[in-house]
């Protein structure tokens, strides 16, 4: 088994960089034994880190995984979200407790934001550290948070991720959002990261991929991956799907493939407003 890289967090939790995401799974009864089974091959082959969130299905893919994991919670890394209308005070401790009922577990490893809404973030960050403060949650984080988003928290506010959209298609957060996450000592959380398969079929991924023997997936994912301090949830709904994802940790991408990529997917020339799925 490849050994995965890992990527260390603010809270000092050491962390697989190549996780899975659990966005669209939990929603087909018949596809749930397979999604299930995908999980678990996930955490045989190092990718613990296992994101989800309360909206996911309304629930349903956090009692997925909490299915997938139940006599291995130890073995895993859980994030789930708080939805922007429940992180008020009250609501963050009891969105939470709800997201743990459903996951069959008793703490998230870290429980982010899941985008900006009408709370001040003051008061989420309040709530969130309340549950670090209590063991409810190892740390917190944000999601789909912009640099000017970032530079309204508290300013001893330190969280352990920001989790963006990022992939070669939506480049935009290489212009300000990556570099003053490097700044904040903040690493980032890649999700659909590779475009939800949209970006698959294009030449040039596939002749990178041809020259490697690998898939276009493999390609997206090690682009995503060639970033020290960046972590990709991508999402895999069978075991031949996550058997591909992880075989991406090998691919090393030469100086000349990135500058093919380069030229078929430009880095953006001026700030672009983070974008969202």
């Amino acid at each position: 088994m490849t050994t995965s890289r890992t990527v260390t967090l603010p809270s000092g939790a050491v962390v697989p960089a190549l996780g899975q995401g659990t966005w669209h799974m939990g929603d087909d009864p018949e596809r749930r034994a397979e999604e299930i089974a995908a999980l678990r091959r996930g955490i045989d082959l190092g990718l613990t880190l296992i994101d989800t969130a309360e909206m996911y299905g309304s629930g349903r893919a956090e009692e997925l995984v909490g299915e997938a994991v139940r006599g291995r919670r130890d073995d895993v890394f859980l994030v789930s979200k708080v939805l922007p209308s429940h992180a008020d005070a009250r609501g963050t401790v009891d969105a939470c407790h709800a997201s743990l009922r459903r996951l069959g577990t008793d703490r998230l490893d870290l429980y982010l934001l899941h985008w900006r809404g009408p709370v001040p973030l003051e008061e989420t960050v309040e709530a969130l550290e309340g549950l670090v403060a209590q063991g409810t949650i190892g740390a917190w984080g944000v999601s789909n948070l912009d640099v000017d988003d970032l530079a309204d928290l508290p300013a001893a506010a330190h969280p352990d991720t920001d989790q963006i959209l990022y992939n070669l298609t939506r480049r935009g957060p290489e212009y300000d959002l990556i570099p003053r996450c490097r700044e904040l000592s903040v690493p980032l959380m890649a999700y659909s990261p590779v475009e939800q398969g949209r970006l698959l079929g294009h030449a040039a991924l596939g002749e990178v991929a041809e020259a490697h023997g690998a898939t276009p997936a493999q390609v997206a994912l090690a682009w995503v991956l060639r970033h020290e301090d960046v972590i990709a949830i991508p999402k895999a709904g069978s075991r031949a799907h996550v058997e591909e994802n992880a075989a991406a940790r090998s691919l090393r991408l030469s100086a000349d493939d990135l500058a093919a990529l380069d030229r078929a997917f430009p880095p953006p020339e001026r700030k672009v407003p983070l974008e969202v799925l």
